[in-house]
């Protein structure tokens, strides 16, 4: 089977880069980078040191959380990253709980599933029969996962924290680390509730990530955020 041209294979990699192989965050939480340039020459910023206590504040008080996403990557010219325009927009669902837990259903146009334990990560992709193990600890690392399901406390050491309008819940991301994924990470809330997130990668891609009907603090079945991998699928280690 050519997995390295089928569409799907694409968008695997690009959930991988998001959440830590691939939630996680890809959250997911912002205003457009343009916006946000906007906005801080419209507005005072709060300094580093500032902006990272609030969103730490923001952040911690969310230990458990479920939400509907749709999420559409852009490559650098404003086309659809590669992907064909079907592909190019898929929407599904998430839930994810602290320490470094998460669960991340595609449920269109494809299915596929990402969940990590803390231990292990897989993806499984329905239709290719095929299910991939990872070292949750080698993904989780410097990636936008830490952000929504790590211990806040790490995250200024791994990142630096921008609150470009101090009166505005959106904060941008810009990882410490050389040879992250992405160059910058924007989430914004609302209430509390982290409502989007715009990640700029390394290749000039834009991903956007819209949640609905988010639920902060929910009780999860920690089923949820285990996974064992159907009877003849592909299993692949790495």
């Amino acid at each position: 089977m050519q997995n390295s041209v089928n569409p799907k294979n694409k968008t695997t990699k690009m959930m991988k880069n998001i959440m830590g192989t691939a939630l996680s965050g890809a959250l997911i939480f912002g205003m457009p980078m343009m916006a946000v340039s906007q906005a801080a020459q419209a507005a005072t910023a709060a300094d580093n040191l500032t902006a990272a206590k609030r969103l730490n504040a923001l952040l911690a008080n969310t230990k458990s959380m479920t939400a509907n996403f749709t999420q559409t990557t852009k490559g650098a010219n404003g086309g659809k990253s590669g992907l064909s325009a079907k592909n190019g927009t898929f929407s599904g669902n998430m839930s994810l709980q602290r320490p470094n837990k998460f669960r991340w259903n595609i449920t269109s146009p494809f299915e596929q599933q990402i969940v990590t334990d803390g231990s292990a990560m897989w993806v499984y992709d329905k239709d290719l029969q095929q299910a991939t193990r990872q070292n949750a600890d080698q993904q989780l690392g410097n990636t936008p996962a830490l952000l929504l399901s790590g211990d806040p406390s790490k995250i200024a050491s791994n990142f630096k924290i921008t609150q470009p309008d101090a009166k505005k819940n959106y904060y941008v991301l810009y990882p410490k680390a050389s040879g992250s994924n992405f160059n910058s990470l924007a989430v914004s809330f609302n209430g509390g509730k982290p409502i989007m997130m715009v990640l700029n990668d390394s290749l000039g891609q834009v991903t956007s990530i819209k949640f609905s009907n988010v639920k902060v603090n929910p009780s999860i079945n920690s089923s949820q955020f285990k996974f064992t991998p159907p009877k003849g699928v592909d299993i692949i280690n790495q």
